[in-house]
């Protein structure tokens, strides 16, 4: 004989004995129902005496073991009579059931929350399941009651079981999750396509485990969304309204309460609602941390809340796959079109060229979570979510074609008229280097993008070039065409190639030191090289080809002839030479040559020319000077003065007042 059951649990089992005897002319029916009360309260699957034996068993045991060997047939047509006690017991389970529904409607009880009771809400939740399929109206009108509590209290569950929201601690946690589970919802290797999505959670699933750097709770894994606790009892309640029908009620619940919930976290990572007009008309660098938090909030999003999302509605609503899509997707679809909905609005914004490398990370981010933000979802949910998400990603692509052909144009536009002093290198030109170098950060999204980007610059350079490197080619192309425009703004010539070498070099050294050698080629780098060469000797030419003229023989008179003459011009010579050397000294010093490199071998440059030359010169001709009261002043230095004095060449001192 089974055990009395313990004080406090005859109810719970009574409730249980009469729904399993009503469902016993369905075998299917009782099983099923049988599994739900076991998951009520596992005592219920333990307790020997909550599932009447069948149909003739007692009496078999009664049979004794001679006559177990007679024939079969006589039972086997034989037709089971329901027992009228059987039915009276039924009657007095399902009045108890709907008494204990109706004592939670009394005035005093009605207000109270059934589930922070713990025995009480176990019995309520059996009674409400012990109404289900009850034809008496009395039954029903209890049943009906009960579901709106349990929608009720459903509600308040999943609003208490969502812990308050810090953004430190929601970005703190929600990183740290990414950074232990992201691998498990590589869509290579889970597919986030299935009607439950429980299985992709890490309980003891190989295939997902195998994927994921740690194994994690689910303590660890979702403190910020609700807790195991309250999971499983929201189970049980939404286990008992599904099977009594109340399936859109449940959802609309669901929806309204996770929606809310994570649309404040949206708000606490940063992301706010905004129209396309707010986004138009916020300023810069307000809208620019805006783009920075979508970037980060977009992945946090689909990989940590939504995915996270999704495991707790697969396990809340498990007894139906429906509900469980329809609830989800209410839930998310608000935090979603949100984050997409500010995508777009940048995509089709105004354009501007300190816009590009963030909406190039928004591509970048979009594109690489769409395949697991689109396997979330399912049927028409997805198709919508796909179509709106690379929709956007389309857009953004073109921001940023349109963005890059707009900071080309600008380039070529650049109009200022006001020369540097000393020949430094051109604000423009560090501008547009730095941004070119940016560029090659983004290499492989940008060759996607610009593959049907025709290069508008021709020749040698653009073989075997990829579509970045086509573009950023253009780009300094159209750079050096302006430096070199605006090399005219100097009137001395010498000038003119100091602040060609300065800016063409700063060009080859940002390419040489970044990706963009890749880009561009060791061939580019030697043709630019071989262009700062050029222009050096155009500027040793304009500027020392006038001192070294003082120091040629051509010109002077035969020493056969007068003395005197050549004395005076030997005189006019070194007067010459000094001032002209002097001149140069004074303008020259103020030049600056940036590169420290480059103006030591300029330095050694004169010096190589200048030097040699005088130090003959005056070897030559010193002796018809010497004697002389004035003789120092021609002869005002000597080899060693001068090469001091190159040293103070191009290191940009400002001219004496």
């Amino acid at each position: 004989m089974a055990a009395a059951p313990p004080d406090g649990q005859e109810k719970v089992i009574a409730a249980a004995q009469h729904i399993v005897k009503s469902l016993a002319s369905s075998k299917n029916a009782a099983d099923d129902m049988i599994r739900i009360l076991s998951g009520f309260d596992n005592r219920l699957s333990l307790m020997s005496d909550l599932f009447p034996p069948p149909p003739g068993a007692a009496a078999a045991d009664s049979i004794s073991e001679a006559e177990e060997g007679g024939s079969q047939e006589e039972g086997e047509g034989r037709e089971y009579e329901p027992d009228p006690d059987d039915d009276a017991a039924g009657d007095e389970e399902l009045e108890a059931a709907v008494e204990l529904i109706e004592r939670w409607e009394a005035p005093g009880a009605a207000d109270r929350v059934l589930f922070d009771s713990g025995e009480d809400a176990e019995e309520y939740l059996a009674a409400a399941a012990c109404l289900v399929g009850a034809p008496d109206p009395r039954a029903e009108a209890a049943l009906q009651a009960a579901m709106a509590r349990l929608e009720e209290e459903f509600r308040h569950l999943l609003i208490r079981g969502a812990p308050p929201l810090a953004a430190e601690d929601l970005q703190a946690s929600l990183l740290r999750r990414l950074s232990l589970t992201v691998p498990s919802f590589n869509s290579s290797a889970v597919d986030l396509d299935c009607p439950s999505f429980s299985s992709h959670a890490g309980e003891g699933d190989d295939s997902v485990g195998a994927g994921s750097r740690n194994s994690v709770s689910d303590e660890e894994i979702s403190p910020y969304l609700i807790s195991p606790d309250t999971v499983s009892t929201l189970r049980d309640i939404a286990d008992v309204m599904l099977r009594a029908g109340y399936a859109p009620e449940l959802c609309q619940v669901y929806g309204e309460v996770r929606r809310d919930t994570l649309m404040e976290c949206l708000a606490v990572l940063g992301v706010d609602k905004m129209s396309l007009e707010e986004v138009q008309r916020v300023e810069w660098a307000i809208l620019d941390g805006k783009m920075k938090k979508w970037i980060q909030a977009l992945k946090i999003v689909v990989r940590g809340l939504l995915a996270e999302e999704r495991r707790i509605c697969s396990q809340i609503l498990a007894a139906d796959a429906n509900a469980e899509e329809e609830c989800f997707t209410e839930a998310a679809k608000g935090c979603v079109l949100q984050l997409l909905n500010f995508g777009d609005a940048i995509a089709i914004g105004k354009r501007s060229s300190e816009k590009l490398f963030r909406i190039l990370g928004m591509y970048e981010a979009l594109a690489e979570v769409l395949p697991e933000l689109e396997g979330l979802f399912a049927g028409e949910a997805r198709d919508f979510i796909k179509e709106e998400a690379e929709g956007i990603l389309m857009r953004l692509g073109d921001a940023v074609r349109g963005t890059i052909a707009e900071f080309s144009s600008a380039i070529q536009g650049e109009v200022s008229r006001r020369a540097l002093p000393g020949g430094e290198i051109h604000p423009l030109t560090r501008y547009v280097m730095n941004y070119v170098r940016l560029l090659a950060d983004y290499n492989a999204s940008l060759n996607n993008l610009l593959e049907c980007f025709d290069s508008e610059v021709n020749g040698a350079d653009n073989t075997n070039m990829t579509p970045l490197g086509h573009c950023v080619l253009m780009l300094i192309t159209h750079l050096q065409l302006k430096i070199q425009e605006k090399s005219r703004l100097y009137e001395d010539e010498a000038l003119q190639n100091i602040f060609l070498m300065n800016n063409l070099l700063y060009i080859v050294q940002k390419v040489k030191d970044s990706e963009l050698k890749t880009l561009l080629g060791d061939n580019w780098i030697r043709k630019r090289r071989g262009q700062i060469r050029q222009y050096s000797t155009g500027y040793l030419r304009s500027s020392w080809t006038r001192v070294l003229a003082c120091l040629r023989d051509d010109g002077l008179p035969q020493t056969m002839g007068s003395s005197s003459a050549l004395k005076n011009a030997l005189k006019d010579r070194f007067k010459n030479f000094n001032l002209t050397f002097e001149e140069l000294y004074r303008a020259q010093t103020s030049w600056r040559v940036v590169d420290p490199q480059l103006r030591e071998e300029l330095k050694i440059s004169i010096s190589e020319k200048v030097l040699p030359a005088y130090r003959s010169f005056v070897g030559r001709f010193r002796g018809q000077l010497e004697g002389g009261r004035s003789s120092a002043k021609y002869i005002k230095y000597n080899p060693e003065d001068l090469e001091n004095l190159v040293s103070d060449f191009f290191e940009g001192r400002k001219p004496n007042a």
